[in-house]
């Protein structure tokens, strides 16, 4: 594994770990919200942290590294682009996000993403790699 590309930082956003990319998309979430008066709900802010904590642990672990981390507030969410340096599509890309009848000691983080992300697209890059873009939904919290 070239530990390079593990620690380089994703995007110009300084983003290098799971940690990181959380703390980078709580504060785009955040800035968006609070500058038009309006609060996330909490259960939405720990829906994105776990997909968020998932795509790019995955990119540094399977995917050959961190290439890239995005997070840019929409009116439905927040959009993520994780963009890894490896070709591989996960296996359950096109799952149902059921969980594994059976846990060998991993499996359970791409059924997650699917069911607390909505839009969710793989593609390969030119070059090399791939992002998986998804949408995390937020609600306003409750008044």
């Amino acid at each position: 594994m070239n530990t390079a590309r593990q620690t380089c930082p994703a995007a110009g956003t300084g983003v290098r770990s799971a940690a990181g990319a959380r703390a980078h998309a709580e504060a785009t979430v955040r800035a968006r919200w609070e500058s038009e008066g309006r609060t996330p709900h909490h259960q939405d802010m720990i829906d994105l942290s776990l997909v968020v904590s998932e795509l790019v642990t995955n990119a540094i672990r399977h995917g050959a590294g961190l290439a890239g981390f995005d997070a840019r507030t929409t009116e439905e969410g927040v959009r993520i682009a994780v963009h890894d340096h490896s070709d591989v599509i996960p296996e359950a890309a096109g799952g149902t996000g059921d969980l594994p009848a059976v846990h060998r000691g991993s499996g359970y983080g791409w059924p997650l993403v699917i069911r607390l992300a909505r839009d969710i697209d793989v593609r390969r890059r030119p070059g090399g790699g791939k992002t998986i873009s998804v949408l995390v939904p937020l609600r306003d919290a409750p008044a």
